[in-house]
């Protein structure tokens, strides 16, 4: 007897020996379900982690980030995330997060938490004091340069254009020469 698991099925009506294996082929009923994201704001932005630039939709409600995605409109990653992309959600919604500024004094073992006030206005003074110490108006040969060679700026991929311009036309001010950018390195 020349038997085929086709012609088997036929014969023994394949349905009844898969409903006696537990498997229903009623067709599944569907229910229209509100999506979280429904009335939540859309922003565009820029993944934070390397230099690729990737686009991502976030979705925010009373403040709060809902949800991540890759943008579909991106021409660089047209809607598809790495690991760390698409675990950005996390960096916003993570208890562990630090909030608040730590400061751990020279010599000191501990971090202390502190104010963003104060926290702003020592890094303001060090700009300021590293700024004095090491800036240069005229070189060697008498030439006006007006430079700091103290200080030197890592810029970052997660910058856009607009931000990249003015963070480079405020390094500038600071008279910093030596000024690169994550995107170049």
């Amino acid at each position: 007897m020349d038997v085929s698991r086709r012609s088997f099925l036929k014969a023994t009506g394949g349905s009844l020996l898969l409903g006696t294996l537990g498997i229903n082929l009623q067709p599944a009923r569907s229910y229209a379900q509100s999506l979280p994201i429904r009335y939540a704001n859309e922003t565009l932005t820029i993944c934070p982690y390397c230099a690729v630039g990737c686009g991502i939709v976030v979705h925010s409600r009373d403040g709060k980030v809902i949800n991540t995605e890759g943008d579909p409109d991106h021409p660089i990653n047209e809607g598809s995330l790495c690991s760390k992309g698409a675990a950005l959600y996390q960096l916003a919604n993570n208890p562990k997060r630090l909030t608040k500024p730590r400061y751990r004094a020279a010599g000191a073992s501990e971090w202390k938490e502190v104010e963003w006030d104060w926290t702003l206005d020592e890094i303001a003074k060090r700009i300021k004091d590293a700024r004095d110490k090491t800036f240069a108006k005229t070189n060697k040969k008498g030439q006006v340069v007006n430079r700091c060679d103290g200080i030197a700026s890592v810029g970052s991929a997660a910058l856009d254009n607009e931000e990249c311009y003015i963070y480079q036309k405020w390094l500038r001010s600071l008279g910093l020469v030596y000024i690169e950018h994550q995107a170049r390195i």
